[in-house]
Order: structure tokens, then sequence, then C-alpha cells
């Protein structure tokens, strides 16, 4: 008796979850939360169409720290807002736990795993005291007030600012308003942390308190900064951008 020959899209199911296997592998870290193949950034300009970052094939896996460390307009902030679907990809596409994310409802469900703390903190703040803001997010997962509640004080103590519950948003300094935004992001537990330029606006102490608190969490970090040492500290895996690549780097000294 003949065996069937393998439908194609069984043999590319295949194909995916071997080449996720040699990754795994190859990293030493969980299997892939979020990625994105094949991909293109780039943007119409007045004397064209720029391309930012091509051939992208960038993967982050459960409990990995990867550092991203790059010049001013290399395309830092657009990668992460097109791993998030706010910025589309020109080409390619995002994968979440091996599932294309194609509509803006995929995008949707992946943001409540895929946790971004934009550049810009007061952009990040919506409600006028800090607990009201902290507890938005894990009420959009579902929690009844009482635990949305409890994920916002409990986040907001693990980065040592539970005494700003109370406290009007507006009158926080920047570096509060940063922790502030990491502490909304941090109650919804998500799968992923994409932190683009967290330090900025931090004084000496709440750096060093946030760098402990990254280290702790066993949650997969991609990190976005110029600061130096701050990365070296927080990282595991190295990435620069060069000539519109990503480049993955063997450690921290060869961003030099």
């Amino acid at each position: 008796m003949r065996s069937r020959k393998p439908k194609r899209g069984t043999c590319r199911a295949f194909q995916r979850l071997l080449t996720v296997v040699r990754q795994q592998k190859r990293t030493g870290f969980g299997m892939r939360v979020v990625a994105i193949e094949n991909g293109t950034i780039a943007f119409a300009t007045e004397n064209g169409i720029r391309t930012v970052i091509k051939d992208i094939d960038f993967s982050i896996h459960e409990g990995e720290k990867i550092a991203l460390y790059a010049p001013n307009g290399s395309g830092k902030t657009s990668l992460l807002r097109a791993m998030t679907g706010l910025n589309p990809l020109t080409c390619g596409r995002v994968l979440f736990h091996e599932t294309a994310v194609c509509s803006e409802k995929d995008f949707a469900r992946l943001r409540r795993s895929v946790g971004y703390v934009i550049q810009e903190a007061a952009d990040q703040i919506f409600f006028p005291r800090v607990l009201e803001d902290t507890v938005f997010g894990p009420l959009n997962l579902g929690l009844s007030p009482e635990d949305a509640e409890k994920r916002a004080l409990q986040a907001l103590a693990t980065l040592g600012i539970d005494s700003l519950a109370n406290r009007e948003t507006h009158h926080l300094s920047g570096g509060e308003l940063r922790l502030v935004a990491l502490a909304g992001i941090l109650a919804m537990e998500p799968e992923v942390l994409l932190l683009d330029e967290p330090t900025n606006a931090l004084d000496a102490a709440s750096t060093k308190r946030l760098t402990d608190i990254l280290r702790k969490l066993p949650t997969a970090q991609l990190t976005v900064s110029h600061d130096s040492a701050f990365l070296r500290n927080v990282a595991e895996t190295f990435y620069t951008i060069r000539d519109g690549n990503i480049v993955h780097l063997p450690d921290f000294q060869a961003f030099a």
C-alpha cells in the first residue's frame, strides 16, 4: 500500500517547527514569543522611498534579554513599533507564538502580551491619578477591579513608587512618569517587555533600581538605549544596526 504524500501546508508547518527548534538550540533560551521574518521597514520621503532596515529576521525568545544599541535615526524605535503593529512593515510579517499577525485584531491580542514602554513616557499616561492609570491595563485584560488594583499596587511597589499611588500624574517629574508608565505595563504581566530609552530622565538612584528590577524579572526583554553601562548590566544578547541591517554581536564590547 502506497503512503500518501503529505499536504503542502503540513510540510511548511513542519519546516517552521524545525526552524524554531534550531533557533531555540542556538540561543539557549525558550521558545520564540515574537518575531519578524523577511521584514523591511521603509518610509516615503520627498526624495523617494527611504529604506531604514532591510532583511529583518529577528526573534525574541522566552527569558531572553536583548540590547539594541545603534545611532539616532537608524530605525531602533521603528523596529519596536513594527513589532507591535503601530507602524506596519513595508514587507515581511510579524509572528506571535509562531502564528502570523495579520489584522489589527491580531495585533491587539499581541499587545496584551508584548508590553511596549515608549520613549515619551508622558504620552503613555492617560489618567489623572497614578493608581487609576496603573490599574487600566489589568482591567482591560478582564480582571476584577479588586484583582486589577492588587496587580497595580504590586507593580508600583516592585518599582519602589507605591508612595505615588494617589498622586496626580501632572505633578510627577519626568523620571517618575517613566516609572509609572513601566508600572502600567508590568501590571499586565507581559511575556515580553519592549523598552525604548528607559533611563531617560531617571536619576542615578532610579536607574540603579530599574537595573536591579530588570535583571531579576524573568520576562523576556528588548531594551533600546544609548546608555551603554545600563545595557551591559541588563542584557545578555547584543545587537546593533549597521548599513540598514540588524547585526548580532558576540558580546557587549563589539558595540565599540
